[in-house]
């Protein structure tokens, strides 16, 4: 391998962003802030590396593994790359924001950092945007969340959209009402992440048949709250379930004809979530376009909730990026024609030396129309005719 290929080459899921596709990146991540912001959510902007016991504080144990650490050389201490920003916003929350008024709505940007992709997420280096409420237990809240995560992929044009709800709570309240031993429990997890119903019965005992009821309950959210409603619950699941059904009468006055499912035993990817969660898809998009639910934030368990939404799921579910039309001005035009032009909003680019031949220029710099006295279209040359 040559020397320049060698420094073109990048770390197994990292990528260079590279025109036009870098612009249009950072379109989408404008609007959906905007989008965040109508809703009264407030932008902060944690830093990319923090120190390794506060990054890897409380529930962020569960993405300790997917978390790069590094050496700071002035503390000597170790630090590390966050691998999602969910967490960071929970403790800029608590911290250093805990004297404001709850509920708190906060919005993020920015680039995660993994240690390794997933089969359907290979890229190790994902741009996430979200928003977390914080202090605010109402079932009202978890369906703003949801609303406001449908609502800006909405707005940027992405369709067929559809938000599958689950209740990662809902099985371990089960277990240990039922007693349920945690080898077994842990065991019961895996099944019914499996949705193997076999083995949920062969290994349940007595928490088996319920819990493979909640397991064939799952499917459109209102056949499968009407099955869930027929069961009959431990206290902690019962209110869980009560919790349900609160969230997805707001969601039918908000938003009566979005496609909601509901999956009460899901709980891969819900780890670190401390209620009524959520994923949203998009047809057609491999994988999530982004998730969501309840957690305690801080070490005092404020109740909140938020949501991430990824922007590589995004970009797959819209058109491709493309140029503007750009205008391509010869070198001597004067700067108040230059900015006249810039001004109408159309992309003007200078010539910076004289030009033999302006049109063949103002081809080579991809522009469509070139200023000579006035706009006029640059005659594209037929590369096919050409080669021939």
């Amino acid at each position: 391998m040559n020397n320049l290929a060698n420094k073109a080459l990048l770390p197994d899921g990292l990528r260079d962003g590279l025109p036009p596709d870098a612009a249009h990146e950072a379109g989408i991540v404008a609007k959906l802030v905007e989008s965040f912001e109508s809703y009264g959510y407030e932008r902060v902007a944690p830093p990319l590396v923090e120190f390794e016991d506060t990054l890897l504080d409380g529930a962020a144990q569960s993405i300790a593994n997917e978390t790069f650490r590094l050496m700071d050389p002035v503390s000597q201490r170790m630090m590390g790359v966050r691998a999602d920003m969910t967490l960071q916003i929970a403790r800029i929350a608590t911290t250093r924001l805990r004297n404001e008024a709850r509920p708190l709505r906060l919005a993020y940007a920015g680039p995660v950092l993994r240690v390794k992709g997933s089969q359907l997420r290979p890229e190790r280096e994902v741009f996430q945007a979200g928003v977390e409420l914080i202090g605010a237990p109402s079932a009202a809240a978890d369906a703003e969340i949801i609303v406001l995560a449908t609502t800006a992929l909405d707005r940027l044009g992405v369709g067929g959209l559809s938000v599958d709800i689950t209740l990662p709570t809902m099985v371990p309240a089960i277990c240990a009402a039922m007693n349920v031993a945690d080898d077994v429990a842990r065991a019961l997890r895996d099944a019914l992440d499996k949705k193997d119903v076999n083995a949920v019965e062969a290994i349940g005992g007595p928490s088996g048949e319920l819990l493979k009821l909640l397991l064939s309950a799952a499917g459109p959210a209102d056949t499968a709250f009407a099955a869930m409603a027929a069961l009959d619950l431990p206290e902690d699941a019962a209110r869980e379930r009560a919790r349900l059904g609160e969230t997805l009468a707001f969601l039918r006055r908000a938003v009566p004809d979005f496609a909601v499912t509901v999956d009460p035993v899901e709980h891969r990817g819900f780890e670190y979530h401390s209620g009524l969660s959520f994923t949203v898809f998009a047809n057609g998009v491999r994988g999530e376009i982004g998730r969501g639910g309840r957690y305690l934030a801080g070490t005092k368990g404020e109740e909140s909730t938020g949501f991430t939404l990824f922007l590589d799921s995004i970009l797959r579910a819209l058109p491709d990026a493309s140029r503007p039309e750009r205008v391509y001005l010869p070198f001597g035009v004067t700067t108040p024609q230059a900015a006249a032009i810039r001004a109408e909003g159309r992309v003007a680019i200078s010539g910076l030396a004289p030009e033999a031949d302006p049109m063949a220029a103002a081809r080579e710099q991809g522009c469509a129309y070139i200023y000579l006295n006035e706009i006029i279209a640059v005659p594209q040359i037929n590369k096919k005719a050409n080669e021939e």
